[in-house]
């Protein structure tokens, strides 16, 4: 079905739904590396105005990529509640906007989610300014649990990654307990290995497990390895808390990532049999990122933002502790400089939390990208006060594993007293036992470590 808009004297044609999305998403490097992006603002103006002229309901009928072909699609039209869907069922894209912005609260922003397909999401994000994604983003509410509650009103979460690029124990250990006395690691202690081999992984899920058991630490651990792997190590004995996949928004990038949803299905279950949450069983963690699909020549021409937003729709399935959408990894071959960067992170946090997803980011670039720490500053701001869940915690900000640039524990404390946010408040009452945290939430500053924490290191020779 063709869309029109006129703009001046001057009518332009969009072919179907998918040229639509394409044509009016914010300018990017990605969509025009695939040749799909606007070829001028006054074009993007005018899919902008068609879109906003689009029942919801036809989001229904027109699919971006055919049921026939993609599990994604099938899943997102086959799990879509309709009955959730009738509050809003009458309403075009703009008028979803409007509604999100002037009338939508919290309780009734919960009950749409079901009825919200991943496109419809992507659809009325592109017609929002940055401070629209904001307001909206703040009033959803998504809380998840396992060993604490990450996503509570006036908490900001962090994971503490201590990446090492050789699976070092003693190096891995070392950024774990500096991360510890930033205050860091509520979200998730994650490592990402430089092995996929499952012995390595195997060591490192038991080092993980030492470290939150020696020090009762309210927290669970992940190693970031292929689902595939961690399947393999659960059959083996290993200490398993969360299993970990990056996803996609198509079955063909999926299918690059060597998954699909059964096997998805087989990790939550195996995961969730060992029982290990004490709150909740929220077991898995997924990352994704705008330009996967493409990178993987398995976009369908559609656009990558949209592509994302499909993703979600993959990790709601699956009841996800933490989902993280690390915008500046894949490079500026898909967002160019930080402006991009930052309008990806808002767009993906506002799509995520919309349809239900307990949203994290890795506000990150890589050093070929044209961005820098002010830009990361910048959108770190944004992002917790459109009330994002987490963020990572790196050892200055530089992984020197992965090799890209990310958030420090230094940029947690700023972001945590400037807004006045908290941590999981389990990980919270441990710190303060612990002496890292004083009563009013701020880092106990000294030359040692705090007295608690400093007699457990002095039994283990002063390492986990």
């Amino acid at each position: 079905m063709p869309f029109h808009s006129l703009i001046g004297s001057h009518s332009y044609r969009f072919d179907d739904l998918r040229t639509l999305l394409a044509k009016a998403t914010p300018a990017r490097s990605g969509d025009y590396l695939a040749g799909i992006g606007a070829a001028s603002n006054e074009e993007r103006v005018a899919a902008q105005w068609a879109l906003a002229e689009v029942p919801l309901a036809h989001f229904l009928q027109e699919a971006v990529i055919p049921y026939e072909e993609d599990e994604v699609t099938r899943l997102i039209l086959d799990s879509h509640d309709r009955e959730a869907f009738a509050p809003v069922a009458h309403f075009t894209v703009g008028e979803l906007r409007n509604w999100l912005l002037a009338s939508a609260d919290s309780a009734a922003l919960a009950a749409l989610r079901p009825g919200l397909t991943p496109e419809m999401a992507a659809a009325v994000s592109k017609l929002m300014r940055v401070q629209d994604l904001i307001s909206v983003a703040r009033k959803c509410r998504v809380t998840t649990a396992f060993r604490n509650r990450i996503g509570l009103p006036g908490r900001f979460s962090t994971r503490l990654q201590p990446n090492h690029p050789t699976d070092d124990v003693a190096g891995i250990a070392a950024s774990i307990i500096d991360g510890l006395l930033y205050g860091s690691g509520d979200a998730v202690i994650g490592i990402n290995p430089a092995s996929d081999n499952v012995q390595a992984v195997i060591r490192l899920n038991h080092l993980l497990e030492d470290v939150i058991r020696r020090f009762s630490i309210p927290t669970q651990g992940c190693v970031l390895t292929h689902v595939s792997t961690t399947l393999e190590a659960i059959a083996r004995g290993a200490p398993v808390d969360l299993c970990f996949q990056s996803i996609a928004g198509t079955q063909a990038a999926n299918t690059g990532f060597g998954i699909d949803l059964a096997l998805l299905r087989e990790a939550q279950q195996a995961t969730a049999a060992l029982g290990r949450g004490t709150l909740g069983n929220n077991v898995m963690y997924f990352e994704t990122g705008q330009g996967s699909a493409l990178s993987a020549g398995a976009h369908h021409g559609v656009d990558q933002q949209t592509l994302e937003a499909r993703a979600y729709a993959v990790a709601r399935a699956f009841e996800p502790l933490l989902v993280n959408t690390v915008v500046g990894f894949i490079g500026p071959e898909y967002l160019y400089d930080g402006k991009q960067i930052a309008r990806a992170a808002l767009e993906d946090h506002f799509c995520g939390k919309l349809l239900g997803l307990p949203m994290g980011c890795d506000i990150c670039y890589t050093n070929h990208a044209e961005a820098d720490q002010d830009d990361m500053d910048a959108l770190l701001t944004q992002f917790a006060v459109a009330g994002g869940s987490f963020i990572m915690g790196v050892p200055g900000a530089d992984d020197i594993m992965l090799n890209y640039q990310s958030t420090s524990f230094h940029d947690a404390l700023y972001i945590r007293e400037v807004l006045g946010l908290r941590p999981a408040p389990e990980f919270e009452r441990w710190l303060l036992e612990q002496g890292i945290f004083d009563d009013s939430g701020r880092l106990v500053t000294g030359e040692s470590p705090p007295p608690a924490l400093a007699a457990q290191l002095k039994l283990t020779g002063g390492t986990a």
